[in-house]
């Protein structure tokens, strides 16, 4: 099924160092853009990510230290990425929980400040898993009936990343060919900050979602405890918790 989409659409998929959002890096980025037009277009870039990639990393997507050492950085090619995606809605398998927040972090790092929450994000996974409970070779194999050649390399996901989505379109009649309603279908939390240490309410108040704190508004232990906000601050917390909180922090000393 050919997707209804009133903006481009991205989809795309990392390779890393790890699974640590705050530490890790990236290795490499594919990404499939699909226009409302028809067009599409997919690109891919391999990252030096500045550290050693671990070799259990390595023996999973096939990239070692020697295979990007001439590559560019990151904040090399962020500036390019960021014009690619500019006003996309953006969609991967496992992307919410790990992509989009770990792509989040690297652009803060190379300094360039983008809200990719304003964005709208549809996760594969999400609907293979209320539907399926499978992985992504296994939801490839059964939607569209064909081995997932070259799993864990970036380029592959995703371009099967986006057949799935098709394929899953055409098999619930229940999905709507819509990325609004995707979005909303996949989301499953109701996080301020991509790591969810910080959430909204039923409300719609940001909520400590973490530690001693955990329950309490943000704005009142911001006052209560004027020593907080210093301390994550200083703390391993990834720059987009950081960002969130200082947001508020500003939003409200300027009331």
């Amino acid at each position: 099924m050919k997707l209804q989409l009133k903006n481009p659409i991205v989809f795309f998929d990392l390779e890393t160092t790890g699974t640590n959002i705050v530490t890790d890096r990236i290795v490499e980025i594919a990404y499939h853009k699909v226009s409302p037009n028809g067009r599409e277009e997919t690109k891919s870039i391999r990252i030096n990510p500045e550290m050693h990639i671990p070799e259990s990393s390595s023996a999973i997507h096939g990239i070692y230290d020697a295979d990007v050492a001439d590559c560019p950085t990151f904040k090399a090619v962020a500036k390019e990425i960021v014009r690619d995606i500019e006003g996309c809605d953006l969609a991967g398998y496992n992307s919410n929980r790990f992509d989009i927040p770990l792509l989040a972090e690297e652009l803060l790092r190379a300094d360039i400040d983008i809200d990719l929450m304003k964005r709208k994000f549809v996760d594969v996974q999400v609907v293979f898993h209320k539907m399926e409970q499978r992985t992504l070779g296994a939801a490839y194999k059964f939607y569209c009936d064909k081995d997932l050649v070259g799993a864990h390399g970036a380029e592959a996901d995703t371009l099967a990343t986006y057949e799935v989505l098709k394929a899953q379109l055409d098999r619930y009649p229940e999905l709507k060919n819509d990325v609004d309603f995707l979005a909303k279908f996949t989301t499953q939390s109701n996080n301020v900050d991509f790591a969810g240490r910080i959430v909204y309410d039923d409300k719609g108040e940001e909520i400590i979602n973490f530690g001693k704190y955990k329950g309490q508004k943000v704005v009142d232990v911001l006052k209560n405890d004027m020593g907080y906000y210093g301390w994550m601050m200083n703390s391993d917390f990834s720059l987009h918790t950081k960002k969130v909180l200082t947001n508020i922090k500003l939003r409200n000393f300027n009331k």
